[in-house]
């Protein structure tokens, strides 16, 4: 096999790379085409928001008023229309006409029509093992919507009857319980914040930049308001035999998704979550239970769990085995690295964007560490030569991310824009090549897992954005 520390991949490897570069290209060039009469708003970049140029068209309040004579609701179009959203015609003068009446959406409700974010999804040859990416330069604050949190699937999306779903959790038990989900929602709950991250956030960037966005780079990334019901709890209840130290949680998805899981985190706080962001949980994260860990690796926190069992040995499952380990540059892999290190990136300006002109700028974006919570975050526009504190939005939680903000004034000459984060272990995120410099690059495309390195954005003087590796 080619080596990938040389920048040469075999085959299979570089097929991998050009069919995600495409996925990618085609997303911009989709993007682009629906806001191509977009104009730059205050000095900014192309707001994925304002009104692309293919649904935009004015009706006359005379118009409205006669079809609204003649019985008909406004026009429909699921197609035109970006997902989660309706077209409706907009008119010339919304003051001029009614609005379209309550209820009319069916009782749950849409995005308006002229918002556009979506999740991209990783070409992999089908869509049943495959995952998404938020479109993070898009959020605002720290939480990401329902509809916008990345997925990533093994065997697909289940479809589960919650009055059929059990939980059954048996072994080293003084007395196995099979729980229904009517009754988990008896027992007090907890509502907390927390992100989840694929360990494989950003696989493509260890050797080389290859991804364009921040969605691309650091899409696996998302957080949510999670209610659930502590698994201490449970175990409580069943009560735990002496000698136990781990348990295997179990999805009911095709795959059947297993993960060895220590108790010490199980009695920590780690929740069994039946809701997300004030609703029941999606199906794609889980729907109706999904085990969640906070600060550890995605893979760990099993959606659609249906069984648990305690034992006092790791179960050694295919997922922590062959997949889900760091491999190293000696050839040997460690095994069971769970917690999410700290990690941050710059989600405005980053990656595709393009800035008008000198001025000012808010640099902002995302920090977090599955450790507890972030301390400090800096930003460096001069590639690292010197870093200044920015600003962290409260409220600051463990395990949850938090955004940050640094005022710069660009005097449009070429920058390299990077930040990097501090826990409150004492913990300061890497550069790659520090990562590199333990792991070697031995892998299909190099350590995989656990990429936390610093990310960098190069400020072309004409204001283009582009992703770069910069030690």
């Amino acid at each position: 096999m080619a080596s990938a520390k040389d920048g040469i991949y075999d085959e299979g490897q570089k097929a991998y790379i050009e069919a995600v570069v495409t996925a990618e290209r085609r997303y911009l060039a989709a993007r682009k085409e629906a806001l191509e009469d977009c104009e730059c708003k205050e000095g900014m970049f192309p707001n994925p928001a304002r009104t692309p140029a293919r649904r935009r068209f004015m009706l006359t309040g005379a118009a409205l008023a006669g079809a609204g004579a003649a019985g008909m609701l406004p026009r429909m179009s699921f197609a035109a229309a970006p997902p989660g959203a309706v077209e409706y015609p907009v008119p010339a003068d919304p003051t001029k006409v009614q609005g379209r009446g309550v209820g009319e959406d069916g009782g749950y409700g849409t995005r308006s029509q002229f918002e556009t974010s979506v999740r991209w999804r990783f070409p992999t040859p089908t869509t049943q093992s495959s995952w998404s990416m938020t479109p993070l330069a898009d959020e605002f604050g720290i939480v990401t919507p329902s509809g916008l949190h990345f997925e990533r699937h093994h065997g697909g999306i289940p479809t589960i009857d919650p009055a059929k779903h059990t939980l059954l959790v048996h072994g080293l038990v003084d007395g196995p319980r099979m729980y229904s989900m009517a009754d988990l929602r008896r027992f007090p709950s907890v509502t907390r914040f927390h992100f989840i991250e694929c360990s494989g956030n950003g696989l493509t960037e260890w050797s080389k930049p290859t991804l364009k966005t921040v969605q691309g780079t650091h899409g696996l990334l998302s957080t949510s308001e999670w209610t659930g019901v502590p698994l201490a709890v449970i175990l409580e209840e069943v009560g735990i035999k002496d000698g136990a130290k781990w348990i295997l949680a179990e999805g009911a998805d095709a795959a059947v998704m297993t993960r060895s899981i220590p108790l010490e985190k199980c009695y920590d706080d780690a929740i069994l979550a039946y809701a997300q962001n004030g609703e029941a949980i999606r199906p794609e994260q889980g729907y109706p239970l999904r085990l969640v860990l906070p600060g550890w690796e995605g893979n760990t926190n099993i959606k659609w769990i249906r069984r648990i069992q305690v034992s006092d040995v790791p179960f050694m499952t295919r997922e922590e085995t062959s997949k889900y380990t760091d491999l190293l540059g000696n050839g040997k892999a460690r095994q069971f690295t769970f917690v999410m290190e700290a990690k941050s990136v710059i989600t405005f300006p980053s990656g595709e964007m393009m800035l008008p002109g000198p001025g000012f700028y808010e640099i902002t974006g995302l920090a977090w560490t599955g450790r507890g919570r972030v301390r400090r975050v800096e930003v460096s526009t001069d590639g690292g030569q010197t870093w200044n504190d920015a600003e962290l939005t409260r409220p600051i939680m463990p395990k949850s991310t938090v955004r940050f903000r640094r005022p710069w004034r660009w005097d449009g000459k070429p920058a390299i824009l990077q930040s990097r984060c501090t826990d409150e272990t004492g913990y300061i995120q890497p550069t790659i090549k520090q990562l590199i410099d333990v792991r070697g690059l031995n892998g299909p495309l190099g350590s995989v897992y656990h990429l936390n390195g610093i990310q960098s954005w190069q400020v072309a003087s004409d204001g283009r954005v582009t992703n770069v590796h910069h030690f």
